[in-house]
């Protein structure tokens, strides 16, 4: 049975899961097959509203890119002006608000949840977001002052090159726009913190129990090697993992492997470098990003692999980018290193949709998953129990599916990061 990859989250659990392997017939409510965020965090939703729910996964819950990401809590969507553009028809004058809300209402979902189950996972406020040319300048100036313009004033700061360096010994960056709302936390122990709170409201939860198919029907089902999962309604929320319902969900999201390492305990060099213990992510298309661990380690990521093929030495590729960053980390040993398959859609924009009557699915979050996939979670719990106006203008938003997407895909996705790669020089 696959256990956990080798990652710094992996060795630093507070609790390791145990739950069984599906065997026999068990009826429920809602069946999720998914035990990432997306599907643990509708899980809680549902179990809080007194829904029966039975969560499956392949392998072990927050195995996949739930338990192995950058650990940032961010109010930025990948797919912002995208969905601006196609909700407007559905939403009007409402989508600016409509797309503001979404970008916080991950934060608020986590910070309550957190604070109400008692789970441990590091969870802490602050982030830059830093510029590395004059137009990244001009961006984060936009983003200011829209962020004034709703409330926020307190809570972000437009940093220039000097107040940067207060905050971070590096000499990359000519300013950064200071985020105080945003959060930065060990994933993979709020995924199983999460996941034990929808047990503990008594959610029936299955490890090493793949999905070989799902039963359409009025009365759906899932099946595995070794039982059988009935419900009213069921939810397919494995993002990039699985390759169930080809039909319908193939050539619609694609892979792209993100590398992330961590060093040796760095000690008193680690507040040096970081004295506010903040997370950074740059500017750039393809971007660096970084923070310190709870143990002083740095905790650093970078660009991605869209042939959807696993890069063959993580730590040789992000070393430089390391040094870069923080000159006195030259040399500094690397202790973990791993890498998650991010799912890409192609417009960025997450897909919510039916499969059938009752059988509803939820995926792509395009590299910005810790804080969209809570607030799926909610919407597709709302939607699953008769609320679905947020669902609806997800699901109404037009989405490109690749022909041959097996074959053609992963090369596509790569032309097009080429193409934005281009777009970052001139800019």
């Amino acid at each position: 049975m696959t256990q956990r990859i080798n990652s710094y989250y992996a060795a630093t659990l507070t609790q390791e899961t145990d739950f069984p392997i599906l065997q026999g017939t068990h009826i429920v409510d809602i069946a999720i097959i998914g035990g990432g965020f997306t599907g643990v965090a509708t899980a809680v939703e549902l179990a809080e509203k007194g829904l029966k729910v039975a969560l499956l996964d392949t392998h072990k819950i927050g195995w996949g890119a739930s338990g192995r990401n950058g650990g940032q809590v961010t109010g930025s969507l990948s797919g912002d002006e995208a969905m601006r553009k196609q909700m407007r028809r559905t939403l009007g004058n409402e989508v600016d608000d409509f797309i503001w809300h979404l970008r916080w209402r991950g934060h608020q979902i986590i910070k309550q949840r957190v604070e109400k189950y008692g789970i441990a996972c590091d969870l802490k406020h602050g982030h830059l977001h830093a510029a590395m040319k004059p137009s990244h300048l001009t961006e984060l100036r936009a983003s200011l002052e829209e962020a004034q313009a709703r409330g926020m004033g307190d809570e972000v700061t437009l940093l220039d090159q000097a107040g940067v360096r207060q905050h971070l010994d590096s000499p990359l960056y000519l300013g950064a726009l200071k985020n105080t709302r945003n959060l930065h936390l060990h994933p993979l122990n709020l995924c199983l913190g999460e996941a034990r709170a929808a047990q503990s409201l008594g959610a029936l939860l299955f490890e090493h129990s793949e999905v070989l198919e799902i039963v359409h029907g009025p009365r759906p089902a899932v099946v595995t090697a070794q039982g059988r999962i009935e419900a009213k309604q069921v939810l397919l929320a494995g993002d990039v993992y699985h390759r169930l319902e080809p039909g319908k969900l193939k050539g619609k999201i694609f892979p792209a492997m993100g590398g992330i390492v961590t060093t040796a305990p760095l000690g008193e060099l680690a507040r040096q470098l970081n004295p506010q213990d903040l997370a950074v992510y740059d500017c750039r298309f393809v971007l660096d990003y970084y923070r310190m661990t709870a143990d002083g380690r740095l905790l650093f990521g970078g660009g991605a692999n869209y042939s959807g093929k696993d890069s063959r030495d993580i730590a040789a590729e992000l070393r430089p980018c390391i040094e870069r960053t923080f000159p006195r980390l030259k040399g500094v040993d690397i202790e973990f290193e791993w890498s998650c398959a991010m799912g890409i859609v192609v417009n960025r924009i997450p897909q919510l949709g039916k499969l059938s009557d009752n059988v509803w699915y939820c995926q792509g979050y395009s590299g910005h998953g810790i804080a969209t996939s809570h607030i799926m979670g909610e919407i597709m719990a709302n939607a699953m129990t008769g609320t679905l106006r947020q669902f609806d203008t997800f699901a109404g938003c037009q989405h490109i599916k690749v022909p041959m997407g097996d074959v053609l895909g992963n090369p596509l996705l790569a032309v097009g990061m080429w193409y934005y790669g281009m777009l970052e020089k001139l800019r």
